[in-house]
């Protein structure tokens, strides 16, 4: 522990770059990607209505509304009052994203009479549940089916240069009936670049990256997975949350007391990522906790030697280390999946093969 505190006590941080979608944004004009000087366009909010509201957040109340015009449902969120240039980011990012796998669709922009706020008009999702009200309820396949679908959407944003950042169960709703799935709340989004320095302050506690945890601004994709990782353990063990800590430094003592120590200043000797020395004092040693250590009853029917094995791969405490979203939609968990998509994409439709058939014999 000493050689690690000398180390630290002149050592400049070294910046990583995500193993994927590093340079979606090479040789691009930087309007593509600079927020500051985007000015929205704003739809006419005469043309909506409120019909009831729906909940709340920290920068957003949000309201269940029609679009007149089109006799249409949709989503209202009406934002508070925040720095200018995070609501631009937001919809330069829901923009850009539109039409993503499994991404919640911006509609339109509107601008609050009177106010100096702005609305932003979602697509509607009927039977719509907020991840976090059933996401411990789920059976095995259920588990399986909407984690997958979640890495689906997370790809797809990462494949287009987005970190999401605050990835939870609340930023997730879904429709059980017809199994649909959106990713939602962007407002901590953010364009990657490599090597560049980022805002340690956001994601929710819970879900922090040790990354966060340790003021490393180097990040990159993987932070999304860490949080994805977090919600996981949660759903395999229904423990939520899996990582219970009351501050950021009680939730990396939260943390090491499952992962251990020594893998955690391994992570920060490699990256010299400084660490204060009164809180390695308070952190003191564990030795990392087998998974097996979590199994219940109630909870052992979830808990698979490829369930672990994803799990394992995405809460690694050296962000370069962790799976990526598209190599995790490839992983053997998924396999009953992956096989269901494979037969359903060579399988016949009979009515189509009765009607070639049919054609053939009268021919």
């Amino acid at each position: 522990m000493v050689e690690y505190e000398e180390l630290m006590e002149s050592s400049v941080q070294i910046k990583t770059v995500s193993r994927v979608y590093a340079n979606v944004f090479e040789g691009k004009p930087a309007s593509f990607y600079d927020y500051d000087n985007f000015t929205p366009k704003l739809e006419d909010i005469n043309d909506y209505s409120l019909i009831r509201r729906l909940g709340q957040g920290k920068y957003s109340v949000a309201y269940e509304g029609m679009n007149e015009a089109k006799n249409e449902n949709v989503v209202i969120k009406i934002l508070k009052p925040v720095r200018r240039k995070k609501i631009q980011r937001e919809i330069k990012i829901l923009d850009y994203l539109k039409g993503g796998v499994n991404i919640i669709k911006l509609l339109a922009v509107v601008s609050i009479p009177n106010t100096d706020l702005n609305g932003l008009i979602f697509e509607h999702m009927e039977n719509c549940q907020d991840f976090k009200s059933i996401f411990l309820k789920l059976n095995e396949a259920d588990t399986r089916y909407y984690l997958y679908e979640v890495l689906k959407a997370l790809d797809f944003c990462h494949s287009k240069g987005i970190m999401h950042r605050d990835v939870k169960p609340q930023n997730i709703i879904v429709d059980q009936k017809n199994k649909k799935l959106r990713l939602i709340d962007w407002g901590l989004a953010e364009f990657y670049h490599p090597k560049q320095d980022y805002n340690v302050r956001v994601a929710s506690r819970y879900f922090k990256g040790p990354e966060l945890l340790v003021d490393y601004g180097y990040y990159d994709y993987s932070l999304d997975i860490w949080s994805v990782g977090c919600m996981f353990a949660s759903m395999l063990f229904r423990r939520d949350p899996f990582f219970h800590g009351y501050d950021n430094y009680d939730q990396l003592l939260r943390i090491v007391r499952v992962l251990g120590t020594s893998d955690l200043f391994a992570y920060l000797e490699k990256y010299n990522i400084p660490l204060d020395g009164e809180f390695i004092n308070v952190l003191g040693r564990h030795t990392r906790k087998n998974w097996q250590r979590f199994v219940r009853t109630e909870n052992e029917y979830l808990i698979t030697e490829v369930a672990i094995s994803l799990l394992d791969s995405m809460l690694k405490y050296d962000h370069t280390k962790r799976i990526t979203a598209k190599e995790a939609l490839e992983h053997p968990y998924f396999q009953p999946l992956i096989r269901k998509a494979k037969h359903s994409s060579v399988t016949p439709n009979l009515n189509n093969l009765t009607l070639i058939v049919k054609s053939e014999a009268e021919n």
